[in-house]
C-alpha cells in the first residue's frame, strides 16, 4: 500500500511539470549572432530538450534561445540556456 501511494504521488506531481505548446528553437554563437546553418526548428512541449542537445553538441559555447510561439517570449527558465 505504501508503495501504491507513494507512486501515485510521483505519477501526480509528474504532471505539473509537463510542458505544452509550441517552440520555436534557434541557436546563436558565443557573440550572439544566429547560427543559420543549423537552422530553426519548432517544438511541441517537452520536445524542446533534444533539439536544444542537439544544437550545442553542433555548436559548443553557443546559447539556445526557446521562443513560445504564440507569445514570442522566451521560455522562462529554460531560455537562453547557455552551452558547455
Amino acid at each position: 500500500m505504501k508503495y501504491a501511494l507513494c507512486a501515485a504521488l510521483l505519477l501526480t506531481l509528474s504532471g505539473c511539470v509537463t510542458m505544452s505548446g509550441d517552440y520555436e528553437v534557434t541557436v546563436q554563437d558565443a557573440s550572439g549572432v544566429p547560427i543559420k546553418k543549423l537552422g530553426k526548428y519548432i517544438a511541441h512541449g517537452h520536445n524542446i530538450y533534444p533539439i536544444r542537445n542537439a544544437f550545442c553538441l553542433n555548436a559548443p559555447g553557443g546559447t539556445v534561445i526557446i521562443r513560445d510561439i504564440a507569445t514570442g517570449k522566451e521560455l522562462s527558465g529554460e531560455s537562453p540556456y547557455h552551452c558547455r
